[in-house]
């Protein structure tokens, strides 16, 4: 496997081995495409972004690995509680991986979460979307 592929792997064996609320089993994908029928229960996808190779120092080569975690549900009503406890889900999985911050040989860097949800998908499908971008370094010869 890719060096992005063992890190996803990593992360999603972490996600998964922890216990969130809602619980959920994470699966790792290339592209986080669903029927909308089957959204009624969280959806937590995490999706291989993009890689960044630099010079870390004499021998050494920095690649800053971005994934991608996707939480997605198809609401059951148009109230905020519901937008709400998916919201509380997502900065529950943020403060987790910056807790954890080692999986595999990659150390956490950083999460992104812009724009916090897909407004397309609330007004269209009304489904929740919203994803983190996390980016996660690797030192190595």
């Amino acid at each position: 496997m890719s060096t992005i592929a063992d890190i996803a792997e990593a992360l999603l064996t972490a996600l998964n081995g922890h216990t969130f609320s809602p619980p959920f089993t994470a699966v790792r994908a290339y592209r986080a495409a669903f029927d909308l029928k089957d959204m009624k229960d969280p959806h937590v996808t995490v999706v291989p972004k993009g890689v960044e190779i630099s010079t870390a120092g004499r021998g050494l080569a920095q690649s800053d690995v971005q994934i991608d975690i996707g939480v997605q549900k198809k609401l059951a009503g148009a109230d905020n509680a519901e937008i709400d406890a998916l919201m509380g889900l997502v900065q529950e999985i943020a403060e987790f991986v910056r807790a954890t911050r080692q999986f595999g040989n990659a150390a956490w860097v950083r999460t992104e979460n812009v724009p916090i949800y897909s407004q397309e998908h609330l007004a269209e499908l009304r489904q929740f979307t919203s994803v983190l971008t996390l980016t996660l370094r690797v030192i190595a010869a």
